[in-house]
């Protein structure tokens, strides 16, 4: 087994924390040093290719903590119980930061998909995997095939709305309304 990289998650955990809150553009690599601590020789080293390279795996980094958290939470009495946990968490998430903060994937793939491959790769990869979650409870719960798959798709493209909502109004209500709205289709669809 070959040793751990000694910076490379410290630079990505840096980039993820930055891209949530000010986005990938506005992010200069002198701030993902500073802020990882790790010194700019490792960044050239793992990050050959540059920020884009960093960009790509902050998207996949953020994707694979938000599946994990998803995962790990509890299916509750009902279907829909699930997505308004997860809504709950999101919203103390969002109130916490002051409504700075955002999804680091979404700020990263608006900004760079369309002139990177490796983001645009990397932001359809973390996307299609909560699909697969959040089909996944439905799934569990009974569901249709078929359903639970337009629900996925559904659920990721209004909660990644409702979070631009919630920092536009500075209010965790667009967070918890979506919420409850998918938590209902999702009771209803077993």
């Amino acid at each position: 087994m070959s040793a751990r990289p000694k910076h490379r998650e410290a630079i990505v955990a840096a980039a993820v924390r930055l891209f949530r809150r000010q986005g990938f553009a506005a992010t200069g690599l002198a701030q993902i040093v500073e802020a990882s601590g790790a010194p700019k020789g490792s960044l050239y080293h793992y990050f050959p290719a540059g920020k884009a390279a960093i960009g790509a795996a902050a998207v996949q980094a953020a994707g694979e903590k938000v599946a994990a958290t998803m995962t790990a939470l509890p299916p509750g009495d009902r279907p829909g119980d699930f997505m308004r946990e997860y809504a709950r968490l999101v919203a103390g998430w969002m109130r916490a930061s002051g409504y700075r903060d955002g999804c680091p994937i979404a700020t990263t793939v608006l900004e760079e998909a369309a002139d990177d491959e490796g983001i645009a790769d990397a932001g359809r990869a973390v996307f299609e995997g909560w699909r697969a979650v959040l089909a996944g409870r439905l799934l569990e719960a009974g569901a249709a095939e078929d359903r639970a798959a337009e629900f996925g798709l559904t659920a990721v493209a209004a909660m990644e709305g409702a979070l631009v909502l919630a920092r536009a109004e500075r209010s965790d209500r667009p967070i918890l309304a979506v919420g409850e709205s998918i938590g209902r289709m999702m009771d209803e669809a077993v």
